[in-house]
């Protein structure tokens, strides 16, 4: 029966791993964008959600945070900054918006991919480190119980990972919700509202705990 289908709650961490790839102006660095294995991609824009920086905060990944540190144009970090990657079908389509951007401030400013930065960009890639944490959910109404106690592993892994392991690329709670029919369809669509990149993992957790607790709490006024 579909109401006796568990959620297994598990964490993660990334595991950086140097690809020996650096780049100290931006043609090098298109030029690397365009090889770089797909994890390298991935890396750059989402481990910052698990690898919390003061430096630059403001922005949500490191291809945006190094040429605002060390090339100043801010312009392009902006144009960069707005790179949604949730947004995107695939990797390689975000790869392709990623050469597209670069390549339009290129035209507009000569120089620019020439600009020598005092610090390279290091390409790196990200393996994840998956861990069942033994805690199992029966049902859609017992989630507010148990989100308080997701680490931000469990929320990395849950709600912007699992865009790369669902078929159709939701993450793990729509997944398991539609195994309930049509009855969870109202909520599902409240967590499809929720943004999984230009918010912290802690306030991705309150929202998804808002959005449990509005759901079940409405249904019985």
């Amino acid at each position: 029966m579909a109401q006796e289908v568990l959620f297994h709650v598990k964490d993660c961490s990334l595991v950086s791993i140097s690809l020996g790839v650096k780049a100290y102006v931006l043609a090098e660095l298109l030029d690397h964008v365009r090889e770089v294995e797909e994890g390298c991609i991935y890396h750059h824009f989402w481990a910052r959600q698990l690898r919390p920086s003061f430096d630059h905060p403001e922005f949500h990944n490191d291809f945006a945070a190094w040429v605002h540190r060390e090339l100043h144009d801010y312009v392009l970090a902006e144009r960069l900054n707005l790179i949604a990657p949730h947004e995107f079908e695939n990797l390689e389509e975000l790869r392709e918006e990623l050469i597209n951007v670069l390549e339009e401030r290129f035209d507009e400013h000569a120089d620019l991919p020439w600009r020598k930065a005092d610090k390279p960009f290091y390409f790196v890639k990200s393996q994840i480190v998956v861990f069942d944490t033994g805690r199992r959910i029966s049902h859609p109404k017992k989630v507010a119980e148990v989100l308080p106690g997701f680490s931000q592993g469990s929320i990395f892994y849950h709600f912007i990972d699992a865009r790369r392991r669902t078929e159709n690329g939701v993450d793990d709670f729509r997944a398991w919700l539609s195994a309930f029919g049509e009855e969870y369809e109202k909520l599902s669509a409240k967590l499809a509202s929720i943004d999984p990149y230009f918010f912290t993992l802690t306030e991705i957790r309150e929202q998804l705990l808002n959005v449990f607790k509005n759901f079940f709490g409405a249904q019985h006024e």
